[in-house]
């Protein structure tokens, strides 16, 4: 085993989403609703939709092939596959079958469910394994298609939902440690404000013994408190992980939200004094992709080359729970 203390660095990422597109314009053909109107509250103008038949599995395995690929790393010798998903193929998880598609045939993996806050916590998480020394290399994913989940006659949450996978290759650093300060928090009592809850039916079993029956219903989410909480916990809890980096808000290269609402970016960026240039947003081609949304955005930004290496990048994602968190990273590996 390594000498504890060694550090990380993330110097891959990947992406992928379904090629069926939904369009505001589309989406009034199905619920009352216009382009202007869900602009004007969202920023969203499309999302990328799983069509029947495809799986988040396959969409998971092409984001971590093409991080795994940035960071010149083989499947085989990956140590470590954490899925951050709400939205399974598989109840039981989905990990397993993308390792097997992967090829990773020595790494351990595990779902792990946050909701929209999950890829941070799971970054945080595979952080821990590689800090002991335990492993040298690790995947986290972040996946969902909560298109299966939608009320389709519900303008208030159908309009906002994408799918897609993003991932990213994090990799022992004995030179330095590049993720340079985290904060994860969560609060049961907001538990109510988004859910999307398991609904049973009592179906007798035996004379004295029944069984709930049933399945998971639609989502359902309070829109205006899941605002007044995300914009008052991201700025604080960003700012909490920039205390623990040892930095400041100017110090950040870019701010990459989970990317749940224009609305809340722009009052999180402002609340941070991080002006509009230094924030990365897709929401208008992509929706709000869940666990997914940090690294679709980071991956954009790499591959366009807006994002170099070094760059200071501050993330935070926050939803149901509630949970929400921040991680501040330096991209790319240490150079000798």
């Amino acid at each position: 085993m390594k000498e504890v203390g060694v550090g990380v660095a993330i110097t891959g990422c990947g992406a992928a989403v379904p090629n069926a597109v939904l369009s505001n314009a589309q989406l009034s053909a199905v619920v009352e609703t216009s382009d202007e109107w869900i602009q004007t509250r969202t920023g969203m103008r499309e999302r990328h939709i799983l069509a029947p038949g495809e799986t988040l599995s396959s969409l998971a395995t092409q984001a971590a092939a093409q991080a795994l690929a940035m960071a010149g790393v083989a499947p085989e010798s990956l140590d470590l596959l954490v899925l951050a998903t709400s939205t399974p193929d598989d109840l039981f998880g989905s990990a397993g079958k993308i390792q097997l598609d992967l090829g990773a045939t020595r790494a351990v993996a595990f779902d792990l469910t946050a909701a929209c806050s999950g890829f941070v916590f799971g970054v945080v998480t595979a952080a821990q394994f590689l800090r002991t020394g335990q492993y040298q290399t690790a995947v986290v994913i972040g996946a969902d298609a909560l298109s299966r989940w939608v009320d389709w006659s519900d303008r208030a949450t159908c309009v906002l939902f994408g799918d897609g996978a993003g991932a990213v290759v994090l990799q022992a650093d004995e030179q330095q440690d590049r993720l340079l300060g985290f904060e994860i928090c969560s609060d049961g009592k907001l538990n109510h404000t988004l859910t999307l809850p398991f609904e049973g039916e009592s179906r007798p079993l035996l004379a004295d013994l029944a069984v709930g029956v049933g399945g998971y219903q639609p989502i359902t989410m309070n829109g205006r408190e899941i605002y007044r909480f995300a914009a008052a916990k991201v700025p604080d809890v960003v700012s909490k992980a920039l205390f623990r980096a040892n930095l400041t808000a100017d110090a950040v290269d870019w701010l990459i939200l989970h990317q749940a609402n224009q609305r809340i970016i722009d009052a999180v960026a402002q609340r941070l004094n991080i002006p509009p240039e230094r924030v990365i947003s897709n929401i208008a081609q992509y929706g709000n992709t869940s666990a997914a949304s940090i690294p679709l955005a980071l991956d954009g930004a790499v591959r366009s080359g807006k994002i170099q290496p070094g760059d200071v990048i501050a993330t935070a994602g926050f939803g149901a729970g509630l949970s929400w968190g921040a991680a501040i990273f330096t991209w790319g590996r240490a150079q000798p």
